[in-house]
């Protein structure tokens, strides 16, 4: 049996899922970031079949979704993306230090994954954080000042009045650097990273994952035959991950972690 438990854990309202039994003891770990205007509720479907493979598997709600709505202002929830998604890379780094702190996770094995803005939390992660043993981008961007710029040239043309000054959304820019994964990747170190995209994707551009794929590739064919890099492309598929990539997610996390 499968096991939900809803709980505020560092300071983040999220939903725990483990096998019945497991309560209190190390597990492996999978923290999964749901995507933009989203919640932690509407991935329960990764998390109970990673459950089954027995991982602990953590579903916050990010700052401004869910449980968490009232800590974005209207304005914010039209344009506060990257906001959000900065402070959602370091309550990773929380989450996974009170987890820690509680001795529940084994073997120190951790990974990260995520729709949407959840993939683009779980690649910036990778790019801040060396304990990520794993990580699965589903629909993410590894470039985060190209992917913001094309954002605020967008906003711009649509006449948006940004809540932010001039200077908070320079801060802002140069705070992306640390963790702009797409402009560094060297700090992916040849760590076992899956992404899947659909082609179609009129959202978060395929073109962006695909480039970093190509990139990075030949890092992880050097010394062997490069299994631990995978990109799934789904020629049909938009902003919507298929089943297919439900279950490639899984298994790939059950393989690596």
């Amino acid at each position: 049996m499968i096991l939900v438990d809803r709980k505020t854990f560092a300071g983040v309202p999220m939903l725990w899922i483990e096998g019945q039994g497991k309560n209190g003891k190390p597990l492996p770990l999978v923290i999964f970031w749901h995507g933009w205007t989203s919640a932690k509720e509407h991935n329960l479907h990764y998390a109970y079949l990673l459950a089954e493979e027995g991982y602990r598997v953590m579903l916050p709600d990010a700052c401004g979704h869910g449980e968490r709505a009232d800590e974005l202002d209207e304005k914010k929830r039209q344009v506060g993306f990257w906001e959000v998604v900065i402070k959602s890379i370091e309550e990773t780094r929380l989450i996974k230090e009170k987890t820690d702190e509680r001795g529940l996770i084994k073997d120190r094995r951790i990974g990260l994954a995520g729709t949407s803005m959840g993939g683009v939390i779980t690649l910036g992660s990778l790019s801040a954080f060396k304990w990520i043993k794993t990580g699965v981008s589903l629909m993410g961007n590894p470039y985060f000042k190209k992917f913001a710029e094309g954002q605020l040239g967008y906003f711009k043309k649509q006449g948006f009045d940004l809540p932010y000054s001039v200077e908070e959304l320079s801060e802002m820019m140069s705070a992306l650097d640390d963790y702009d994964l797409g402009a560094h990747p060297d700090r992916l170190g040849r760590r076992p990273l899956m992404f899947w995209h659909g082609q179609k994707d009129p959202v978060v551009p395929y073109a962006s994952a695909r480039e970093f794929y190509e990139k990075v590739k030949p890092d992880y064919t050097r010394d062997d035959d490069g299994d631990d890099l995978l990109f799934i492309s789904d020629e049909n598929a938009g902003h919507k991950v298929s089943r297919q990539g439900l279950l490639a997610m899984v298994d790939w996390t059950h393989r690596y972690l």
